[in-house]
């Protein structure tokens, strides 16, 4: 519910702040003094069309705000869209600005952060609706129709089994749409394929081949100079010439020397097995090195086969992928779509026969809804038309208009008959009021504007209670064209619906205002050559007062017909709780 609301250079306020509770809340004042002008702003701080002429005389900007508290359904929806855009600050609290420039630019924020018009009235939305002659009607848009009746027919469970197998029929339609597509282009997809898929598999690649093979081939390309390099050390090391000595030579020697030293001074033992320890590694050395010069193979022709090998590799990981591993991997995946190419048909055979089943279950169960539907729209009917009696309107009838429309891939319908369907059924619903005597019914959205409608509204959304979840309910001139008598029970009912949403009205009857939880006085007062709009609480005298000027010139007849007014609306609230 709207808990805090600050209004500031918007039309004739210049500043306005109200702390708000839940219940009904009366605003009244003489016409002009500004009660509509709150409501101006408010509509604007949930979305609504905003301009420079709403900007008060000789400031630069108008500026909006509200903080709502956060509660029961409409908690979770808003919840669900500040999460989604990474608003969500605080789970119980949501605070809407709206700010409008002397340039025409228009501001919207949502807690303190600068987001698009559409983000704001969506959460608006969610959180406000307002019925007066020239506001938005949630209502009067036969989109929200259907989840208003579903709502109130209390459907969730039976929707909810419809949906699940919905969903199911979905999924299997997507792939055979995925299967019909791949079978009319199978001929060329099956060549290609098998393409691709014998040149990866006759290659044999392995993990790890072309690093292997780039060492074979420098060692293959390099053979003669790698030969040269190990036959100069090997000479150095263990061939001895006439001219001097190997070096296996030397140090063997060396250690021979080593040893007899050791021998005489045995602290110089360690010298001994230093020198022993290098003449081991000298002579591993040695062997290693004629290993591997046995090992040089000079052999263009396995030179040749290994350069062929690494460009083969080298083209398939251009065509299907950076490396060894990513062919392998294309290679499989192409194997699998041959593989379902060629079993295509009959799985379309099948999933063909399960589309047929799955579309029976959900007729079947759509017709399940639909009657729900049709028996609670029956009982929603009889409960609006006497409201609407209650309200004076009692020769006002209300009906749902139920319509399906033709589609020959649709749900199929005991006359064989096949309808389009979504996922809430197959039902489009649309209600429908005949306000006055002799018309036939009409769709919600095209009956008359002004005191009429709001009383509509009124007794529709008194029905709807249970099942309309926007917390927040706003009445503009609902008292319009109706007397004192019908203003009581105008009243009462206004104060029933504000059990289970937070309701504003803009009231010129006493009647009405009596019913109200909080009730403001709305005055326009002139400082200093400027109109201003002050807003002040009425309670005990005040409020007695309030009433009795609603009534004519205050005397004692008005003020003990306001007591009367006020000790009867007590009384209707009294016997209601019994």
């Amino acid at each position: 519910m709207l808990t805090e609301l600050r209004i500031q250079n918007f039309a004739i306020i210049d500043k306005l702040e109200l702390r708000l509770g839940p219940g009904l809340t009366i605003l009244t004042g003489e016409t002009g003094a500004g009660k509509s002008i709150i409501l101006d702003a408010v509509t604007m701080l949930i979305g609504g069309r905003a301009d420079a002429t709403v900007i008060r005389a000789e400031s630069d900007a108008a500026f909006v705000e509200g903080t709502y508290a956060l509660q029961g359904s409409a908690k979770e929806a808003v919840n669900e869209i500040l999460k989604r855009e990474e608003l969500d600050d605080d789970p119980n609290h949501v605070t809407l600005t709206r700010e409008v420039r002397r340039e025409g630019r228009s501001i919207a924020r949502i807690n303190g952060r600068t987001v698009s018009l559409s983000l704001l009235r969506e959460v608006g939305a969610a959180l406000v609706d307002i019925h007066g002659q020239s506001e938005h009607l949630s209502l009067l848009d036969p989109r929200a129709h259907l989840g208003l009746l579903d709502r109130f027919a209390d459907a969730a469970p039976l929707l909810a089994d419809y949906r699940k197998t919905y969903h199911a029929l979905l999924d299997l339609r997507r792939e055979l749409t995925d299967l019909r597509a791949a079978q009319s282009d199978a001929t060329r997809r099956t060549e290609m394929l098998t393409f691709q898929v014998d040149e990866i598999e006759a290659a044999r690649l392995k993990k790890g081949e072309d690093e292997e093979l780039r060492k074979e081939r420098d060692r293959l390309a390099n053979a003669e100079s790698l030969a040269q390099h190990a036959q100069e050390a090997l000479a150095v090391l263990d061939e001895s010439t006439p001219d001097a000595s190997a070096a296996s030579d030397l140090l063997g020697q060396a250690a021979q020397a080593l040893s007899a030293l050791a021998r005489t001074d045995p602290s110089k033992n360690d010298l001994s097995e230093r020198a022993n320890l290098l003449l081991e590694n000298l002579t591993d050395l040695t062997r290693e090195l004629r290993d591997y010069l046995e090992e040089i193979e000079f052999n263009p022709k396995r030179l040749d086969e290994v350069e062929e090998r690494l460009n083969l590799i080298y083209q398939l990981t251009r065509k299907y992928g950076g490396s060894i591993e990513a062919v392998n991997n294309f290679g499989a995946e192409a194997r699998a779509q041959l593989e379902t190419i060629s079993n295509a048909s009959e799985r379309i055979e099948a999933l063909t026969e399960q589309e047929s089943k799955l579309l029976e279950k959900l007729a079947a169960q759509a017709a399940q809804v639909s009657e729900k539907r049709k028996q609670a729209a029956e009982t929603m009917s009889r409960g609006i038309e006497a409201e609407l009696a209650d309200l004076k309107m009692s020769a006002a009838r209300f009906g749902v208009d139920f319509q399906t429309r033709p589609d020959p891939n649709g749900i199929p319908l005991a006359d064989g008959a096949r309808v389009a369907f979504d996922q809430n059924g197959f039902d489009r619903v649309e209600f429908m009021v005949a306000p006055n005597p002799g018309e036939g019914l009409k769709p919600l959205a095209k009956i008359a504007s002004g005191g009429e409608t709001s009383r509509l509204m009124l007794g529709l959304k008194n029905v709807l209670a249970r099942a309309d979840e926007i917390p927040s309910l706003i009445f503009d001139e609902i008292d319009q064209g109706i007397g004192g008598r019908v203003g009581l029970v105008v009243g009462y009912k206004l104060w029933h619906l504000a059990r289970n949403h937070q309701v504003f009205c803009v009231t010129h009857l006493p009647q009405l205002a009596a019913f109200g939880d909080q009730h403001y006085q709305v005055q326009k007062l002139i400082d200093k050559n400027r109109t201003l709009t002050r807003v002040e609480k009425m309670d005990g005298d005040a409020r007695l007062l309030e009433l009795a000027q609603m009534l004519g010139e205050v005397g004692e007849g008005t003020l003990r017909s306001a007591h009367e007014i006020l000790q009867t609306a007590r009384q209707m609230i009294k016997e209601s709780k019994k």
